[in-house]
């Protein structure tokens, strides 16, 4: 959700930038092709006249200066939140250092459950911390399935050289349970 929320924020802000940049070369254009006449769109002789009168310690530029400050530390914080998720694994030499994406670990949880006698169908996601795998089955109720799902996920997860165990939830959806 994080890298999501940065994604889109760098994307808006990039095409705010492009659209300043696009209108300042039209602009700088303009002004050279008629070098007498009014501005084509910003009316920047207004602008350069308004802000000359300001000075540093006017309300206008210390409201402005404090939302420039308060952005900068949403985006910072942000940005720091969408740090890297991958997932780490043992090193297997001084100097060498190995991971996996959250998504290659759930596809290989995945697969295992999927391959068991009596599933239909599974959805896992994964992280460092987490495995979480909702399993829907037809034949068997949770009772029955979910010890095997369990057993069958914790022996994909050992066979992995992980640095830390994830904790492992299993949830079976079956219809013999909503009876």
């Amino acid at each position: 959700m994080m890298r999501l929320l940065v994604r889109l924020l760098s994307t808006l802000l990039g095409l705010a930038v492009a659209a300043g940049g696009a209108l300042l070369a039209l602009e700088a254009g303009w002004a050279w092709w008629q070098p007498g006449k009014a501005p084509l769109l910003v009316p920047w002789p207004e602008w350069k006249t308004e802000l000359a009168a300001l000075d540093w310690t006017s309300t206008p530029v210390r409201i402005a200066a404090g939302i420039a400050v308060a952005a900068g530390i949403l985006l910072l914080l942000l940005a720091l939140g969408a740090g890297d998720r991958a997932v780490r694994m043992t090193d297997p030499a001084d100097g060498i250092s190995v991971s996996t994406s959250p998504r290659a670990l759930a596809r290989m949880v995945g697969m295992a459950v999927r391959a068991q006698d009596n599933v239909r169908g599974a959805s896992v996601t994964a992280s460092a911390r987490r495995v979480r795998v909702r399993a829907t089955s037809r034949l068997a109720d949770e009772a029955q399935l979910r010890p095997r799902l369990l057993e069958t996920v914790a022996g994909v997860l050992d066979e992995l050289p992980l640095q830390r165990q994830p904790k492992v939830s299993v949830v079976v959806d079956s219809p013999k349970d909503h009876r």
